[in-house]
């Protein structure tokens, strides 16, 4: 994956978590690449500050586990709950802790939605 795509997916994940946290008017700018903005407002970079992806592990009280998986090629893996991500699959292992919170809020979210159903 590009540098390019990775950003893209991070966004991508941004705005998905806007959406399941009830934010619908979300725009992104040309001039602000990669920053959403509801109204006048922009919203949190989840997926690439730890100032707004934090928080998430207490809100929705995330239990962050790491597996060694030997037999795997693609080697360490966070794990919180049924979310799965690989270090390997991120620039970095600090990007894809980020990125595996993210990824936990909006299945934890989803199923809490789907629940309600």
């Amino acid at each position: 994956m590009s540098d390019e795509e990775y950003f893209r997916s991070c966004v991508a994940q941004e705005r998905h978590l806007a959406q399941l946290r009830g934010h619908h008017n979300i725009e992104e700018f040309y001039e602000s690449a990669g920053s959403l903005w509801e109204d006048n407002q922009v919203l949190p970079k989840w997926t690439r500050d730890w100032k707004a992806c934090g928080p998430l592990i207490a809100e929705y009280e995330l239990v962050i586990c790491y597996q060694d998986l030997p037999g795997d090629p693609h080697g360490k893996a966070i794990h919180i709950g049924t979310t799965v991500v690989h270090y390997s699959d991120h620039p970095s292992n600090d990007q894809a802790m980020r990125y595996a919170i993210v990824k936990a809020a909006i299945a934890h979210l989803e199923h809490t939605r789907h629940c309600k159903h």
